[in-house]
């Protein structure tokens, strides 16, 4: 089954790719800074990829709960975390972010991470 995830991650990187060579100074400006920001401090990776995910869900951005909760899922949080911080947004936000908990579920399941899973 094809989704809204399954597509994002097999054409996200021809996209941000065209971006690249479209605008490089937008993609260095922000690369630099996201390289510097969301590396291991006094917040680990994970807890950074957590965070942003959440506000990804918060502000509605798609392409930012695909691409957060991929690397959130790289850097090690589980199903079970992921599904917690679901929660976490419903309650500060209600409807708003309840229904784009669907997008982290698709998410999940192109992961490898489906109901049923860690």
């Amino acid at each position: 089954m094809s989704t809204d995830a399954a597509k994002h991650y097999s054409t996200w990187p021809d996209r941000v790719g065209a971006m690249k060579t479209a605008a490089p100074d937008i993609a260095r400006g922000f690369g630099s800074m996201f390289q510097k920001l969301m590396g291991e401090g006094a917040l680990s990776v994970r807890e950074k990829e957590l965070i942003a995910l959440a506000i990804g869900m918060s502000v509605r951005c798609e392409a930012c709960i695909y691409s957060h909760a991929e690397k959130a899922v790289k850097a090690g949080a589980t199903r079970e975390q992921l599904l917690e911080l679901a929660g976490v947004v419903v309650t500060m936000q209600g409807g708003p972010g309840y229904v784009y908990v669907p997008k982290l579920l698709e998410a999940l399941d192109a992961l490898g991470l489906g109901e049923g899973s860690g």
